[in-house]
């Protein structure tokens, strides 16, 4: 796998969207006081299902970043972003985006929605950056989330 292409993600792939996400999440775990809810997936079934896209390594040509995604009539929603801290900074995370764009627009939806936690205060820097737009904040169970929504006119 290149490290410009983005494919769904086989049962081989199981094992690394696992590392990869519980080395994307780990550390808002002491922040936010408890795991975060895409350590807790469960990844087989969602590559199962055709929800996980996965991204490369150009050198080792293993899993270094991906998305969960799940269709809705109106919109996509984005479950989970995650990249491999090592590759933080390297365009990795705004390919990702961009492809869920792309993925929306060829599925014919108009949007793409998805939360964060409260605490995960860097993503709230970051989403308006690629035209999310907070739409309400709200307490789910034990999360505290902010909601955005992408427009794709």
């Amino acid at each position: 796998m290149t490290s410009e292409e983005i494919r769904p993600a086989t049962a081989a792939d199981v094992p690394a969207v696992k590392a990869v996400t519980d080395a994307a999440y780990a550390h808002y775990i002491e922040r936010i006081g408890q795991v975060p809810q895409p350590m807790e997936a469960d990844h087989a079934a969602d590559v199962a299902a055709g929800k996980v896209f996965v991204t490369g390594d150009p050198l080792t040509g293993g899993v270094v970043g991906l998305v969960v995604v799940e269709a809705f009539t109106d919109h996509l929603f984005l479950d989970s972003i995650a990249v491999r801290p090592d590759a933080h900074g390297t365009g990795v995370g705004r390919r990702l985006l961009r492809f869920v764009d792309a993925h929306a627009r060829a599925l014919g939806l108009p949007e793409v929605r998805l939360y964060t936690n409260a605490m995960m205060w860097e993503n709230q820097e970051i989403y308006p950056k690629y035209g999310y737009t907070v739409v309400e904040r709200r307490v789910d169970g034990p999360y505290d989330r902010v909601h955005y929504r992408k427009r794709l006119d």
